[in-house]
């Protein structure tokens, strides 16, 4: 058979097989476009936040059905897009590509890479919209997530499965904290997602390159809407990366997943409601935006075992104006989360670093999901931390105080000695556990605050030299027999001055 028969054959064959019958498509017209939105008219079939394809090839979702137009969020630049140009519906929602071939890249929030390497292989793709696990299929959250921070490992321990938001204003270490406990996941088995929105590119840049010097940019999956994205990338990017967060949570594993930040994600929501002429509420916010927020967060969770034993954790980052927590964005997020981990200006530029305020700051999960070792060590640390600040504001009025005042005193000023840490410098478990026990048991009460930071850095020496037992028992089971406090507190007792 030559060439052309066997073309002919393979002609006939296909048309053979071809659907006989009408076949309909609803085509409809833009009647405008500007900021991101376009007006369109004539798809009467389309249901709200269905993908719509126009005719040069952008996408954009329903916002608003009117009664004889539709109001679409554009998903791509507008350019080349015009008035009197058709509009297709395509009969299905928005979907990302989710999988392990998208860890270790960065992409926006439709699955497009940005990173310049190849195009994903992804053959998987979940809709950005997906309803959060019922309670049913819920389970307790009992294990521990490891931060890296101190302050925040021993005072507000997060679980698995736990929402916790990190609130505070611009620019005082709340991305820090984040990038921190992403980095302290390269050594578990917690996948990461780190969502940008809204956020300038140097500032994602630095991110990216953090993550990677520190190894950890392997198993995270970055999602860029950077602040000149069209809104309605800014819009889906925290639902996007929600999905292929939970590619991983649905098959047993674990995700954390951090949202950077939802305060610019309200601001744009506000910007495409306003824009699509829905009415305006409290702070020019529509109605809907708490739903909007709960319903996405409500998808963070720890799930049973008959449904894998998967988790997904959440940290949502929100922006304050002046430290106000009782704006509205704030107060929202606040009353949706398990917990908040608040920032002070004040303490970040008097060097307090991280500036987390521990009166406001608390966790709703806490002690449940701690390291045992961790537990037994900072039992008081809190309440003795507390007392401190407490007892130092009433000494700056002067007076002479007792000699208890003065160990107390001098008891918390090494305590908050050894909650300020360094930017990507997080610890191990071990280590926090060391500090806590040092401090606790007074062995750095004799130690000037100058040199703290030497003293800070001996603790690793000690698990090398005389403690190598109980680096085994806190790394395998997270807690310590007397034996092991005992190893602990003589190795602790060598390196004190």
């Amino acid at each position: 058979m030559t060439d052309a028969e066997a073309w002919l054959a393979k002609s006939r064959q296909k048309a053979a097989s071809a659907p006989i019958g009408p076949y309909t498509e609803e085509v409809g017209r833009v009647e405008s476009t500007a900021d991101g939105i376009a007006l369109v008219s004539g798809l009467f079939g389309v249901r709200l936040d269905e993908l719509v394809r126009f005719e040069n090839g952008q996408l954009g979702f329903a916002q608003t059905l009117d009664s004889d137009r539709i109001a679409c969020v554009l998903l791509d630049d507008a350019v080349g897009l015009e008035a009197g140009q058709r509009v297709f519906g395509t009969g299905d929602v928005v979907r990302v590509p989710v999988g392990e071939t998208l860890l270790g890249r960065v992409v926006d929030p439709l699955g497009r890479p940005l990173d310049g390497l190849d195009a994903l292989a992804a053959k998987t793709t979940l809709p950005v919209e997906r309803p959060a696990p019922s309670i049913i299929d819920r389970d307790l959250v009992t294990e521990p997530v490891q931060t890296g921070t101190l302050v925040i490992d021993t005072l507000f321990a997060l679980g698995r499965g736990q929402r916790e938001l990190i609130i505070g204003d611009r620019a005082i270490g709340k991305t820090a904290i984040a990038v921190d406990t992403i980095i302290s996941q390269q050594s578990s088995d917690v996948v990461c997602i780190y969502v940008a929105i809204g956020q300038k590119s140097a500032s994602v840049a630095r991110v990216i390159d953090a993550l990677r010097s520190h190894s950890a940019l392997a198993r995270t999956i970055v999602v860029v809407a950077e602040a000149a994205a069209v809104p309605g990338l800014q819009w889906i990017a925290p639902f996007a990366g929600f999905s292929m967060a939970e590619y991983f949570r649905d098959r047993g594993q674990h995700a954390l997943i951090v949202i950077d930040d939802l305060s610019k994600h309200a601001a744009c929501h506000r910007e495409i409601a306003l824009l699509t002429h829905q009415s305006p509420g409290r702070e020019a916010y529509p109605g809907d935006i708490f739903y909007v927020h709960a319903r996405l967060l409500e998808r963070a969770a720890k799930l049973s075992k008959a449904k894998g034993g998967g988790s997904l954790t959440a940290l949502p980052i929100a922006e304050t104006d002046a430290g106000n927590l009782s704006a509205y964005i704030p107060t929202n997020l606040i009353s949706i989360t398990d917990g908040q981990i608040v920032l002070d200006a004040k303490l970040f530029y008097e060097g307090q670093k991280p500036a987390v305020d521990v009166g406001l700051s608390v966790s709703r999960v806490g002690g449940k999901t701690q390291a045992r070792a961790l537990r037994d060590a900072a039992a008081t640390l809190r309440l003795d931390y507390a007392q401190f600040l407490e007892l130092e504001m009433f000494t700056r009025f002067g007076g002479v105080p007792d000699a208890r005042v003065k160990q107390q005193l001098t008891r918390g000023a090494r305590i908050r000695a050894i909650l300020a840490q360094s930017q990507l410098a997080p610890l191990s478990l071990s280590e926090e556990v060391a500090l806590v026990t040092a401090v606790q048991n007074g062995l750095f009460d004799d130690t000037p605050i100058e040199k703290m930071g030497e003293a800070r850095a001996k603790i690793k020496d000690i698990f090398s030299n005389g403690a190598e037992d109980a680096l085994r028992q806190i790394e395998t089971t997270g807690a310590l027999d007397e034996l092991g406090k005992g190893q602990l507190r003589s190795a602790l007792k060598a390196i004190a001055p």
